[in-house]
């Protein structure tokens, strides 16, 4: 890349990664003018340690609500493959606003197409729905955690 039209601009890479930080994203592409830079930052193992860390504070704020959310996250390295998971590296929301009822519970029976939660990326709120009609067995999440493209989100059986 040291030819004249396509020389590697060194400060485009490092706002990449000052963009990267600030939206909590796991990777991040531009393309322009022929070349092409993807930034992207390992997810390290000590995340699912912090699936697990909320659950003690959410149990401090609103017992009822913590349970649910405490039992999945215990069984994450045992989530189902017919999970429905993240479409987008984001933040999971798991309701429409802050305060607000959550979209779904433990024990909730939705139909194709309910929304489940949000999936925040770039400032844009991505519903993610129901793939199929049953009844919601577990959530992986809580509410406003960074989430990874593919990541298990919700069972629904």
């Amino acid at each position: 890349m040291s030819t004249g039209k396509n020389k590697l601009d060194t400060g485009l890479v490092r706002e990449l990664a000052a963009i990267l930080r600030e939206a909590d994203l796991g990777e991040i592409e531009v393309e322009h003018e022929g070349l092409r830079i993807r930034v992207n930052k390992p997810t390290p193992p000590v995340v699912q340690a912090a699936v697990a860390a909320p659950a003690p504070v959410a149990a401090a704020t609103a017992p009822a609500a913590a349970q649910p959310a405490a039992a999945p996250a215990e069984t994450v390295s045992e989530t189902p493959d017919n999970a429905i998971k993240s479409p987008m590296v984001g933040t999971a929301y798991l309701s429409p606003e802050p305060g607000a009822k959550a979209f779904i519970s433990v024990g909730d029976k939705v139909k194709k197409g309910d929304t489940l939660m949000l999936v925040e990326a770039m400032k844009t709120f991505n519903p993610v729905e129901a793939d199929r009609a049953g009844t919601v067995k577990a959530i992986y999440v809580t509410d406003s955690q960074p989430v990874e493209f593919g990541e298990p989100l919700i069972l629904i059986e």
